[in-house]
């Protein structure tokens, strides 16, 4: 089995953990801005230990893989547009079922595939195509919220929700197509050094910048975050393993396949949703999960045959 499989399978499964921990944290104390932070701010030392370590065990030279041309530019851009999608992930947890909010930001697959064409020019093929149209079928029966029947159509399609699923999709397209790039610009290393080099940049402008903001806009946040260090630090953990997993599948495959393979997240979330969180689902929001499920099996399908 390729490597960059398994990567993206463990980086499904402790994606969806992080989500499920950082959900916590904004329904029970923090802000979403607070809830965003505690990933990055206590993934950041956890991922400099994990570079050194494992440099040190895999025998490679030093120095650290060098920075070519571009790297910044797709390590900085990603870190901001990720640490975005993050936060409107947080957001939607608020206002949807777990499961479904996870699913409304799985538009992020179809989007990477067009991203990945325009920046990196990584081609799709027509089955992708087909899927675009199915899974933008899929998020406006998800975006329709069965306790709002009262509403006109265009209150229930366009709202809140479906704003926060969407923008995480488009941001998390970019943010991945942007790592890819960024790890292709590094030169020396093997794929996982590479893949945590670029990770510990990007860690490192997120919590600066995220922390800068919440110091000057949200007074006392940063201290609710270090007292929630309980959840917070797992939330770092989760995101540290998950992120090594994305990155190194960045690293070793284009940035649609990954995002294709990594539904099965969905699968995750699902059996999260159902037996932990104990949440229940109307026809419509299953009718929709459904589309965007075969939408994104059509990715996979064509990403994989071709």
């Amino acid at each position: 089995m390729p490597f960059w499989v398994v990567a993206t399978v463990f980086a499904a499964f402790m994606q969806n953990l992080r989500f499920l921990l950082q959900r916590h944290l904004k329904v029970t104390s923090l802000s979403t801005g607070g809830a965003t932070w505690a990933r990055f701010v206590f993934a950041t030392p956890l991922v400099a230990l994990a570079l050194v370590v494992y440099k040190s065990i895999s025998g490679q030279d030093w120095p650290m893989p060098q920075a070519g041309a571009g790297y910044w530019g797709y390590a900085v851009t990603g870190a901001l547009a990720q640490m975005l999608a993050t936060a409107c992930v947080v957001a939607l947890f608020a206002r949807r079922h777990f499961y479904v909010g996870i699913t409304l930001k799985k538009s992020e697959v179809i989007l990477t595939a067009l991203i990945g064409l325009v920046v990196l020019g990584e081609a799709v093929s027509p089955p992708v195509l087909v899927a675009i149209a199915i899974g933008f079928v899929g998020v406006l029966v998800l975006s329709d919220p069965p306790q709002e029947d009262g509403l006109p159509w265009t209150a229930r399609i366009f709202n809140a929700a479906s704003g926060y699923g969407l923008a995480s999709g488009l941001l998390f397209g970019v943010s991945a197509v942007c790592y890819r790039g960024a790890t292709l610009a590094l030169d020396g290393g093997d794929a996982p050094l590479r893949a945590a080099t670029a990770l510990l940049t990007a860690t490192l402008v997120q919590s600066l910048s995220l922390g800068l903001w919440l110091a000057l806009r949200e007074p006392g946040e940063i201290g609710r975050v270090i007292t929630s260090w309980r959840i917070s630090s797992l939330t770092g953990l989760t995101s540290m393993l998950g992120s090594l997993g994305w990155f190194t599948a960045f690293a070793l495959q284009t940035a649609a396949y990954v995002k294709a393979l990594g539904q099965i997240e969905l699968v995750f979330t699902f059996l999260f949703s159902a037996f932990w969180l104990r949440e229940q689902t109307s026809r419509g929001e299953i009718i929709g999960i459904a589309l965007i499920i075969v939408s994104l099996t059509l990715v996979l399908w064509a990403g994989l045959s071709g």
